[in-house]
């Protein structure tokens, strides 16, 4: 009677023992699928952002329209616009002007800078042209071409860098652009090195620029013989040299142009 007794104890202890560890187990099993769901439901909540910010990463220094980042995320727009505005409040983007379309709202990675299609380069300033550098370098360029009276572009850029005439740099592309715009703007005149006279230190067929004749500062040019040079649009211009086959010497159209009365 005893062992029964005993026995039946021992096996309901055993049964508890197997319950108890099932709970546990149950209950550990529920504790872990929730911090799962929990972790997914706050990675869910942050995708949006890093899905935006990878985006605008990628773009560099182009950066990216925010309805571009719509159409690429295919995320709704006010996710986007929610992303994007907690981005910008982490310092982690920036907005930038883009000066081919300033009414778009532009943005772009803080670690990079913008390119020159997007800023305009050195003519650009908050998106703004800055005329008065343009009319700065532009009234220097036409001292320095008064005073050298016959100028190359590598010589006016050199002026520029040895007198330190403006605090921004100056390069010497910049300068070129600069020199095309007037001439455009009939303010000064493009030749050709005849390797003669005034043009005795600069190679033969060289680019050169001068004032017209009679222009004084602060006057528009006026158009004369110089602007008709044969030289500038002689097709022999790189054969020709001064005791050569094709030469000014025996050039009728150069004669004919010292002859011209002006």
């Amino acid at each position: 009677m005893l062992k029964v007794l005993l026995s039946s104890c021992l096996s309901s202890i055993h049964y508890i023992g197997v319950l108890d560890l099932s709970a546990l187990r149950m209950s550990r099993s529920q504790d872990t699928s929730a911090l799962k769901q929990k972790r997914q439901d706050s990675s869910s909540a942050q995708a949006p952002e890093s899905v935006v910010l990878n985006l605008i990463k990628s773009k560099a220094d182009m950066g990216i329209w925010i309805r571009d980042m719509k159409r690429e995320t295919n995320l709704p727009e006010n996710v986007v616009t929610k992303a994007v505005k907690s981005l910008l409040a982490q310092r982690v983007i920036k907005e930038v002007v883009n000066i081919q379309s300033k009414g778009r709202k532009h943005y772009m990675a803080a670690e990079f800078e913008p390119s020159k299609e997007l800023t305009g380069g050195t003519w650009y300033v908050e998106g703004n042209l800055d005329t008065t550098f343009i009319s700065v370098l532009k009234d220097s360029c036409l001292k320095i071409i008064r005073k050298l009276k016959v100028a190359t572009l590598e010589g006016i850029a050199d002026f520029f860098k040895r007198n330190k005439i403006t605090t921004a740099e100056c390069t010497t592309p910049q300068i070129a652009e600069i020199l095309r715009s007037m001439v455009l703007d009939n303010e000064i005149i493009e030749v050709k090195s005849t390797a003669l006279g005034e043009y005795a230190s600069i190679p033969i067929g060289t680019v050169c620029y001068r004032c017209a004749t009679g222009m004084s500062l602060g006057q528009g040019p006026k158009i004369g013989a110089m602007a008709s040079i044969p030289c500038g649009v002689c097709p022999r211009i790189s054969q020709c040299t001064p005791d050569g086959i094709i030469s000014p010497k025996t050039c009728v159209y150069f004669t004919k142009w010292l002859d011209f009365d002006f």
